[in-house]
This record gives structure tokens, C-alpha cells and sequence, in this order.
């Protein structure tokens, strides 16, 4: 994937947002009978619950890509749109609103509207300790150094740092800069915002390279107050 790029607005949006206070606890199921989750598939998205080394936020960057790859769609109407009235609500007391909002006439709005109409039973992510740690220590070397890319200090790219561990495997990365809590990362990540690739709604929603296991992180940074770092590999190969 492509080192991320901030223009000015994005770096100014990502210093904004640092503490939106977000529920995790949305009235996600009250638009209409269609877009009610089960618990059966609230239950198997949660392939991170028995994790003893994640926590409860980083659980939730898991949960919730999950929900997205078992229905796009119902994400969208549901979950996406209760972050979106929630995050309007609280940037209204910026005076750059209107650059900050989710605008839902957008091409990021409508282009992700369009992406998760079709996305169904996706096969599901699951936690790996050994992706985590690396993942981990890519957070505290952005945090170290005050940087924000997918290139290490000392040079090493995503795969140099994946593949000592696991290697001859498909593997990604997503970053995200500004959020402490797993649902506004993984919501800001699908939205890719003034990321022309839309490489992390990408990875988010890949059915390419069978990536199938994750190691996830969410830390501190001196720049932009929290860091999320998501690493992914493909399956082992038959």
C-alpha cells in the first residue's frame, strides 16, 4: 500500500478529532426490520472476544470490520450512519464545519454507499498474537519518532517487517491517526476521506490474497494524540 498523505485539511481534521465519545453501544438495529442484527451474527463477528492480549477498543476494530464483510449494506444503514449523525453532531462546534462533517453527497460518502451494497458473507478476520506485537511495535516507533507512514524509522517496509514471522504470505496494512476508540477508526477508514486509492476501505473489504488473520493496535502518539495500526496476512498455503 501507498504511504499515506495529508493535505493540510486532513492533517487539521485528524487533530480535531481526537475524542469524538462515541457510544459502542448505537442504536444500530431501530431503522427498520431488514437492517436488525441477529445476535448469531453479532456473536460470530467477534472473533477477537477471547484475546487476552487486545483490548476492549482493539477488540472492536475486529468486531466491527467484521460486521462490514458479513453485510456491507446493513453496516451502512445501521452502524455507519449512527457515527455519521454522531460525528456531525459533535464537529458542529468547529467553525470549519463544513470541511470537517461527513457530507453525504459527497463522492466518499456515495462511493462507499455504492462499495458495501453488494459486500456479503465475506469471510471474517481473526486476531494473531504474533501479527499484534508486530504491529505494536510499528505504533511505537511512529509514536517515538512523531511520524505518520508505513515505512519504519529505520527504513523497513510493511512486508520487511511481516515477513521475518510469516514468511510467503499476502499481507496489508491500515493506518489511522486521531481516534481512541475501534469504532470511529474503523468508520473513518472505510469513509477514506481525501485518500484517492481508497486503499483502506480496500483492505478492509478484500477479497483478494485471502487475508484472514489480523493483528491490531491502538496507542498514543505526540502528533495526533492516538495511532491505530492494523496489520493483515492471507492464510497459510495449502
Amino acid at each position: 500500500m501507498k504511504n499515506l498523505r495529508y493535505t493540510l485539511l486532513t492533517r487539521l481534521l485528524l487533530l480535531l478529532l481526537i475524542q469524538i465519545g462515541l457510544s459502542n453501544t448505537l442504536c444500530a438495529q431501530s431503522r427498520s426490520s431488514a437492517n436488525t442484527w441477529t445476535a448469531l451474527e453479532l456473536k460470530n463477528a467477534d472473533t477477537a472476544k477471547d484475546a487476552p492480549y487486545l483490548n476492549d477498543e482493539e477488540k472492536k476494530l475486529i468486531f466491527y470490520m467484521n460486521l462490514v464483510r458479513t453485510n456491507g449494506e446493513k453496516f451502512f444503514n445501521t452502524y455507519f450512519q449512527d457515527f455519521t449523525d454522531a460525528y456531525n453532531q459533535e464537529m458542529q462546534q468547529y467553525r470549519n464545519y463544513n470541511d470537517l462533517r461527513v457530507n453525504r453527497k459527497d463522492k466518499y460518502y456515495r462511493g462507499l454507499e455504492k462499495d458495501l451494497k453488494d459486500v456479503r458473507n465475506l469471510p471474517l478476520f481473526e486476531p494473531d498474537e504474533t501479527l499484534t506485537w508486530v504491529a505494536q511495535q510499528h505504533a511505537k516507533d511512529l509514536k517515538k519518532t512523531n511520524k505518520a507512514g508505513h515505512n519504519s524509522s529505520d527504513g523497513r517496509s510493511v512486508k520487511d517487517r511481516i515477513t521475518p514471522y510469516y514468511p510467503n504470505r499476502a499481507m496489508a496494512e491500515n493506518l489511522a491517526f486521531g481516534f481512541s476508540k475501534g469504532f470511529a477508526n474503523i468508520c473513518m477508514l472505510l469513509l477514506d476521506k481525501n485518500v484517492n486509492d481508497l486503499g483502506h476501505r480496500k483492505t478492509i473489504l478484500s477479497t483478494k490474497n485471502n487475508l484472514k488473520y489480523t493483528g491490531v493496535t491502538i496507542g498514543t502518539h505526540p502528533g495526533y494524540r492516538y495511532c491505530a495500526v492494523m496489520d493483515f496476512i492471507s492464510g497459510p498455503a495449502d
